[in-house]
């Protein structure tokens, strides 16, 4: 087993001044027991075969702790989607209830480590009344069968019943697009849509949906609209992004795109936006296929390649974990970016020095805590030697050339890798 450290960033229900709402500085929503004031008191919602007691206090977690270890991106007690549109779905659906209720047992059952007896009989009956909204056509397509199915995907995956996991992705996926694909979805009900694509790609470890194309057409996952405002001003981004060599056009307009809407201040980003430009970029890139130019010149397939994967890493550092872990992809693909960078590394150093720096700035972070990380340390050390760098200054100015999101909590897991790796001796 490895485990990847995966920060979580703290985000306020008012934004801070600062131009990025993702400020690792911003103060922590204090919950204070949310449980209490969102259940009804007089017990009316869908019976279960635990006691009552228990399942009032099954309830309070799922509100307290659940709903914000799922989405973590909004820790407002009054705005959290688990809570204002999740919650009240399940108060009136048995299936969702009992799904729901399954998270809280599981993880209260996981801390106390005395067996599972409760979390299992929620289970058979979780499964059971969800084949039953799956067999009846007036429910099949309903959102709360939609997020039972990927809730129970998400539960088995956790549990290591990959296979089980595997049939319920399928499943939702024939229901996904019986309602007209997930961009259709997405337009009648968001929280569904994102936590479906999210999920599907996280227990697959590639994504089962496409996106849209940069005309909008398709049923795709969609861009967000300030994707489309970043192309007006393409030619203003970073040089160091534009001047290599023969990189893939759909790979250089990502870059330059994401550049353009974390540099500038005229793009804001809320923390559901961070959530759906991940989304999209991850799927997008996941998805990328090399394409004869109309000039029928090739690409650099391999520094094209490296930095579909480093982008691809950096969204998921600086998005963080939601609904649950995607270590499991993070750890895939910082293997897949040491292996292309072990034997170019050091040459593209000298032609792109602030590039090389980014790339290996995003490796040391995302293979954190795995033996695999110990490489890109060694690596950044030297190009700081190369480079005659000696403080986190002289670093981050080139890094904010690259793709940059304006964050110090980000800053500072970046920061704490380069101050290992001056720190290291050399081997």
């Amino acid at each position: 087993m490895f485990t990847v450290r995966q920060e979580r960033f703290t985000i306020t229900a008012t934004p801070p001044s600062r131009a990025s709402p993702f400020d690792g500085e911003s103060s922590v929503v204090m919950l204070t027991n949310p449980g209490i004031q969102s259940f009804d008191p007089f017990d009316t919602y869908p019976q279960t075969r635990l006691p009552r007691p228990h399942v009032q206090r099954l309830i309070q977690h799922f509100l307290s702790h659940i709903a914000f270890q799922y989405y973590p991106l909004d820790l407002n007690l009054t705005s959290n989607p688990f809570v204002v549109s999740w919650w009240p779905l399940a108060l009136a659906d048995p299936a969702l209830f009992h799904v729901s209720l399954q998270t809280a047992s599981l993880d209260i059952d996981l801390r106390a480590q005395r067996g599972f007896a409760n979390s299992e009989i929620l289970m058979a009956d979780s499964v059971s009344l969800v084949r039953q909204k799956v067999t009846d056509p007036a429910s099949a397509l309903q959102d709360e069968t939609l997020d039972s199915i990927i809730t129970l995907a998400a539960i088995e995956y956790g549990k290591g019943n990959i296979d089980v996991s595997t049939l319920h992705v399928d499943g939702v996926k024939r229901l996904v697009q019986l309602r007209g694909g997930i961009n259709a979805v997405k337009r009648m009900s968001p929280l569904t849509a994102r936590m479906v694509a999210w999920v599907c790609m996280i227990v697959m470890q590639t994504p089962q949906f496409p996106t849209q194309d940069d005309f909008g057409s398709g049923d795709g996952i969609a861009p967000l609209p300030q994707w489309h405002q970043a192309s007006g001003s393409i030619n203003d981004a970073a040089p160091t992004v534009l001047d290599t060599p023969l990189l893939d056009p759909q790979i250089a307009d990502v870059l330059c795109r994401l550049h353009n809407l974390f540099d500038s201040s005229q793009y804001k980003l809320s923390s559901t936006d961070l959530h759906d430009l991940t989304c999209y970029v991850v799927h997008k890139l996941l998805l990328w296929v090399p394409q004869l130019q109309v000039d029928r010149t090739l690409c650099d397939l391999s520094a094209s390649g490296i930095l579909r994967h480093a982008t691809v890493l950096y969204l998921l550092i600086i998005h963080g974990p939601t609904y649950f872990s995607h270590a499991r992809l993070q750890y895939a693909t910082a293997l897949k970016l040491q292996a292309q960078m072990e034997y170019s590394w050091f040459n593209l150093l000298f032609n792109h020095s602030a590039l090389t720096l980014w790339l290996l700035s995003v490796g040391m972070v995302a293979s954190d805590g795995i033996p695999e990380g110990q490489w890109f340390t060694s690596q950044a050390r030297k190009a700081a030697e190369a480079l005659d760098l000696r403080a986190w200054d002289n670093v981050v100015v080139r890094l904010r050339g690259i793709v940059w999101l304006d964050s110090t909590a980000a800053e500072q897991l970046f920061q704490q890798k380069w101050q290992e790796a001056w720190a290291t001796v050399p081997g």
